[in-house]
């Protein structure tokens, strides 16, 4: 079923996922949530689509997923740093997930370097982060986060390497559920363990 949006707004968190946009589907989240970065949108506005058609991965990939099935979301930050503070960006939010997952289900992920959170040597999760510096001083960071989360039907292209909280668990998962506890995770981790605010 599509999301519930106002469960992703009430999260535990001051500015993370306050203004959430949302698709029923759209090429990239990662493509417009850069245009709101552009406008100067709300610091931490979520982007959020049920479906993506052209999906970034990394190394120029692409990331699909099935409809209604996965989480698929982009938000903005605005750092007030330089850009080397945002080395180790990409691994500390791969831990929050990680420990987000944990805090809810009792399932222990893993973090693959640098951008993968892996489920029983399977990828079950991909980071994107992107960032715009002018003159070594941060603009905008873009991180884009793909995570299966019901989907059991992968194509023979992946089906060896990636899986699902249900493909493994056998059970449905609330992704409303799975996204405020990201974020709130998130958050945290950026406040406490990055060198970028």
């Amino acid at each position: 079923e599509i999301m519930n949006i106002e469960k992703i707004k009430n999260s535990n968190t001051k500015f993370l996922g306050k203004n959430v946009i949302y698709y029923s589907e759209i090429d990239s989240t990662q493509d417009i949530v850069r245009k709101l970065a552009e406008e100067h949108a709300q610091n931490g506005t979520l982007v959020i689509t049920d479906n993506q058609i052209k999906g970034k991965g990394t190394k120029g990939r692409t990331w699909s997923t099935e409809r209604e099935k996965n989480i698929t979301m982009s938000f903005v930050i605005y750092p007030n740093c330089n850009a080397e503070n945002l080395e180790g960006l990409t691994v500390e939010i791969a831990k929050a997930i990680v420990l987000a997952i944990y805090e809810l289900y009792g399932y222990k992920l893993e973090v693959k370097m640098p951008n993968d959170v892996m489920l029983n040597g399977k990828k079950i999760c991909g980071i994107l982060t992107q960032s715009v510096t002018l003159e070594e001083k941060v603009c905008y960071v873009l991180v884009g986060i793909g995570f299966n989360v019901n989907q059991v039907e992968f194509n023979n292209e992946i089906l060896n390497i990636a899986t699902s909280l249900k493909k493994d668990f056998n059970t449905e998962f609330e992704r409303e559920e799975i996204i405020s506890k990201i974020l709130e995770k998130l958050e945290k981790s950026l406040k406490d363990n990055t060198k970028i605010f």
